[in-house]
């Protein structure tokens, strides 16, 4: 089955190539070092005796951000260097900026395409002596590599969301090749453990360790700090109602509810900010405002071109996410109204002590978004009306959006730590 898979992935790659290289000179960034996703890695020191070496594979953004605990422990430990790749171009960016060149950080580089003759190039190179896998990642022909070497494969923060379990599932047979050359499996839930049991991961291989992203210390962002980020998105002092990590429609939505927000009287001073979850489509959402009449500031076009009193800015930058989230009153998760299904993390929000509110769709983080739910630390709506009607009621109710704010921090503070019991499981693996 193997064999059949890598006879068959070259094809498949070229008949998605257009697809994906016209994506990628949309985001932009990708290339600088393009031959690292055939195989080409950056210069490696020597390994050295006594000193293992980790492959940490984080795909993008919100992955980078996990695993920092990881590095950050790691860096105290001389007896552990670590090779980190990722797959976006935007994670690339971020981790140049808070990994690369320090602690135990031995080198950088894209993921490679996952066929034989890339693959193999990497490994040779890199020669890991433990390969960790975040989240969703699991490509075969890394596990076969890892296999014919005798390296274990730890997949940490493991989980398999609605849409990955469907897939799966359609794979049948093939959907093994994703799972069996796993070693451990640190699973974000019980949830996704009895998931990865059901795809053939024996059950003495899989421990839950929680999620990583409940361990992610978040900036303290003060007064000072506040005030000079809202003078450069020309937002004055005014209460701001933002929306964090949209995607294509609910720009529009946002619009919609915080015109809705501007025809009360509490709402009447009230500034919206859009963080869109892809910097790239600036120019759509340029496009919309110019469409909809409103003084807007593109955030990549910097400080000084701020005109003073903005009705809409728009953060079309890269890890300012969560210092952001400090300005905001009420705060909407993306990826959650139709037709989109999969959501944005609400961590992050609910962990700053923001007011919550998501969409329908939230099937990447399905364990999170009730728990918020239940919790009374997140309101879920079912479409852009809703949002509208539930963004000018709490904007007028202090009281709740500072009890979804306290319920929010108080679930943040009781699940975390993920990192440390990752981190355990880890080490155990290491010592044998």
């Amino acid at each position: 089955m193997l064999w059949l898979y890598r006879l068959l992935f070259l094809p498949a790659v070229l008949l998605a190539a257009p697809y994906y290289l016209l994506r990628m000179r949309r985001r932009g960034g990708y290339a600088e070092h393009f031959g690292q996703r055939f195989g080409a890695t950056p210069s490696l020191p020597p390994k050295r005796a006594g000193v293992r070496r980790i492959w940490l594979q984080a795909v993008s953004v919100g992955e980078m951000l996990a695993i920092a605990p990881l590095l950050e422990a790691w860096g105290r430990d001389e007896a552990v260097e670590v090779y980190l790749s990722t797959t976006t171009s935007t994670a690339y960016a971020l981790a140049s900026q808070r990994y690369a060149g320090r602690g135990t950080v031995i080198g950088l580089a894209y993921f490679p395409l996952d066929c034989w003759l890339c693959a193999r190039r990497t490994w040779r190179a890199v020669e890991p002596d433990l390969v960790i896998l975040t989240e969703g990642e699991r490509w075969p022909e890394h596990l076969a590599q890892a296999a014919v070497r005798g390296v274990p494969v730890v997949a940490v923060n493991a989980r398999l969301s609605d849409r990955s379990y469907r897939r799966m599932v359609k794979l049948g047979p093939w959907a093994r090749l994703l799972t069996r050359g796993l070693t451990r499996v640190l699973a974000a839930s019980e949830g996704d453990a009895e998931r990865f049991e059901k795809f053939g991961v024996p059950k003495k291989r899989i421990t839950v360790t929680g999620n990583l992203k409940l361990d992610v210390e978040l900036a303290v962002v003060p007064a000072g700090e506040q005030a000079r980020f809202r003078s450069e998105l020309g937002m004055g002092d005014s209460r701001i109602l933002m929306g964090a990590s949209t995607w294509p429609g609910e720009e529009a939505a946002l619009l919609a509810a915080w015109r809705g927000l501007r025809a009360t009287a509490a709402g009447r001073e009230a500034k919206l900010l859009i963080v869109p979850r892809h910097a790239e489509r600036r120019d759509e959402i340029e496009g919309l405002m110019i469409a909809e009449g409103v003084r807007y500031h593109l955030r990549s076009k910097g400080a000084a071109a701020a005109p003073d009193g903005v009705d809409v800015a728009v953060a079309d930058t890269t890890g300012e996410l969560q210092y952001l989230l400090a300005l905001a009153e009420v705060v909407f998760v993306g990826k959650s109204l139709p037709p989109h299904t999969e959501g944005q993390t609400p961590v992050e929000a609910a962990a700053r002590g923001r007011a919550v509110v998501f969409g329908p769709g939230t099937a990447n983080f399905r364990v999170i978004a009730k728990e918020l739910t239940d919790l009374g630390a997140a309101r879920r709506v079912s479409d852009a009306e809703e949002l509208s009607r539930v963004v000018v009621a709490l904007w007028a109710d202090n009281d709740s959006r500072a009890a979804l704010g306290a319920a929010g921090r108080s679930w943040h503070e009781g699940n975390r730590g993920a990192a440390a019991r990752t981190l355990m499981a880890i080490t155990e693996l290491m010592s044998r």
